[in-house]
């Protein structure tokens, strides 16, 4: 339960940056008008969001070399495209986690460089995996199924609302836009994990091998739109985000 609030200015609870008024001065509450007792539990949950990067980013990695690594022996292009932009979001918490380790209101170089690679990294997904699988549905090339990759869209499944509901809340209180921006990803890895846990099952279950085809399209339209979003992202996070976060409660 949130408490009254505590600051007349920018009306911060002591528990909660959400209902701001001052977002682009004091974002990171290093010097704006909130008292020593708010400033000291935002750092907790700064720390604490810190704590789920890390978490985040260990995960990621498994993602990335168990569906590229049976993605290849398996020939599974849903298997490839997921592994592919978990790679991309690796990136993305990279960066985040270094915000978070800063806490500052502003982006570094090293942030908005990481950012121009992930954009294009996520862009660059498309025509790679997408020409891929489409010459391969056209060679006739049929995918295997395989009981490691369905255990690794099983553990994304699982993992992956954790994730996002951690993310989310520290960022929606604390009025971080870069962990809210990374609560989105997650949200949409979710949905890509399902499409991918779908056809990974269909095609062990029943031996239908196009389905993984079916399922690398969906994927990429995840991606495309990632990739679209990316490119036409707002210059003022704080508040953007934050409302693009409150429309995720429906996911």
């Amino acid at each position: 339960m949130l408490s009254s609030p505590i600051c007349t200015v920018c009306e911060c609870s002591e528990v909660s940056c959400e209902s701001c008024q001052n977002r682009d001065e004091c974002a990171n509450c290093a010097s704006c008008c909130c008292s020593q007792a708010h400033t000291t539990w935002r750092r907790v949950r700064i720390h604490q969001g810190v704590t789920v990067e890390y978490f985040s980013l260990g995960w990621m990695a498994i993602e990335v070399i168990g569906s590229i690594g049976v993605g290849l022996l398996s020939g599974s292009f849903a298997l490839l495209a997921f592994g592919g932009d978990s790679l991309v979001e690796i990136l993305s918490g990279f960066a985040t986690t270094l915000h978070l380790r800063g806490d500052s209101a502003g982006s570094n170089e090293l942030g908005e460089k990481t950012e121009k690679a992930t954009t294009l990294l996520l862009v660059a997904l498309i025509p790679v995996i997408g020409g891929g699988a489409l010459y391969s549905y056209l060679t006739g090339i049929r995918p295997e199924s395989s009981l490691l990759g369905i255990a690794v869209a099983l553990g994304a499944v699982v993992v992956m609302p954790v994730l996002w509901v951690k993310k989310r809340g520290i960022g929606r209180e604390t009025n971080c836009a870069p962990l809210l921006m990374d609560a989105i990803q997650s949200a949409t890895c979710f949905l890509m994990s399902l499409a991918l846990l779908g056809g990974l099952l269909i095609n062990y279950l029943f031996g239908i091998s196009w389905v993984d085809y079916a399922a690398t399209a969906v994927i990429l339209a995840f991606v495309g739109k990632e990739s679209i979003e990316a490119i036409r992202k707002p210059t003022s996070l704080p508040i953007s985000i934050h409302q693009h976060g409150e429309g995720l409660t429906s996911v």
